[in-house]
Parts: structure tokens; sequence; C-alpha cells
């Protein structure tokens, strides 16, 4: 089974995948953002854009997960921001037609939730604490200006099913996708202060410096 958890960016998806992998025995989670990377640093910085749009991606994305989900015995975790139709069709759907148990959530939530999440994660909640609370979100410009488009495209009932995530905590979200996906979790057993660190450590790890 291949868990998709589509949502805007800074929307919890790395933080929900993780969080899946750490309490599902034998998942694994295969980031579709990677490919991007290993795209954008063999091109020149002067020709560098979104790398979805790039066939290469779309097809990059799909081979591995088709392997991963042919060869890899337990459930497959894919945290990634799909939000054109084509781009959507060509991964997720091209992955469905080829026999494979597809799950596709998308985490929603209200703007202003989505863009304090981003000030709270990596160089966002640097900037935050050197300029104070009203600084520019530099380093999540990219994220911002994409905000509103995500939000409005994952309404719609192809990027079903929705998961709206404004009062929910992070093992929740997850607690709510393996309900609906039949998975059986292990028990959520952090405290507070644990459950933080082990966001923390998440989010610092997929801190990018290029």
């Amino acid at each position: 089974m291949l868990i998709w958890i589509n949502g805007p960016f800074g929307g919890g998806k790395t933080q929900t995948a993780y969080e899946l992998r750490r309490r599902l025995p034998g998942s694994v989670v295969c980031d579709p953002e990677h490919v991007g990377f290993g795209l954008h640093r063999m091109t020149p910085p002067g020709l560098r854009g979104d790398f979805q749009d790039l066939p290469a991606w779309r097809q990059g994305v799909y081979e591995v997960l088709d392997l991963a989900l042919r060869r890899h015995p337990g459930v497959v975790i894919a945290p990634m921001t799909v939000v054109e139709p084509r781009y959507f069709e060509e991964t997720v759907g091209r992955l469905r037609a080829s026999g494979h148990d597809v799950r596709h959530f998308a985490l929603l939530a209200e703007r202003a939730t989505v863009l304090r999440r981003l000030r709270e994660r990596g160089f966002g909640h640097a900037v935050r604490v050197l300029g104070g609370k009203d600084a520019p979100l530099r380093r999540e410009s990219f994220a911002v200006s994409r905000l509103d488009l995500c939000l409005d495209r994952l309404r719609g009932e192809e990027f079903a099913e929705h998961v709206h995530t404004d009062r929910l905590t992070v093992p929740r979200v997850a607690d709510r996708i393996a309900a609906s996906a039949g998975l059986v979790l292990a028990p959520d057993t952090d405290g507070a202060l644990r459950a933080r660190l082990r966001r923390a450590a998440v989010g610092a790890r997929h801190i990018r410096f290029d």
C-alpha cells in the first residue's frame, strides 16, 4: 500500500509521514522531493524552476515508488505537494493504473494556520526570533506564494480524501489517516516534551541549504 500525503507547503505532510513511520512497523518514507532535489542540482542555477514541471521528475517518482511498492514488504509513505491535475495523474493516477493500492490524503487547514506553521518550521522560526514575529518569511517565500493556489485546488474532489488539521495534533492526523486506510498504529506514548523534540528533529533533518 502507498499512502500519499498531499497538502500545502507547511501543511504538516512530512511530520505526519514520519509519525506514521514511527508507529507503523515495517513502513518506509519515500520522499518524492528528493528526486526533484537531484534534478535541481544537475541544472544550472539560472535554469532552475519548479522541478515538478520536468517530465523526468514525474517519471522518476513513478519508477521509484513502483519499485518500492513491488519489492518492499511494508507500507510506503510519500509526503508531497502536487496540485497540478496532469502531474497528479502522471504520479498518483499512474500508480493506481499499475494496480497498486494507493491511498491519497490532502491535509487542509485555514490559511492563517498554515502561515503560522511555516513561521514555526526551519528558517521561518529563526526569522521570527531574530526579526520579530512580523518578519518576512524569506526562506518560505515560495511556499507562501503558492499557498492560495494549493488550498484552492486541494479542496477539489479529485484530491480527496481531505483531512482538516487546524485542531488536530500530528499524532491525531496520523490516527485519522491510518483508520481510513485500515492500518493499525502502535500507541502514541510520547509526552508533550518528547513529542516536541521529535518534531523539531524531523524539521531540522529537512532544512535545505540550496
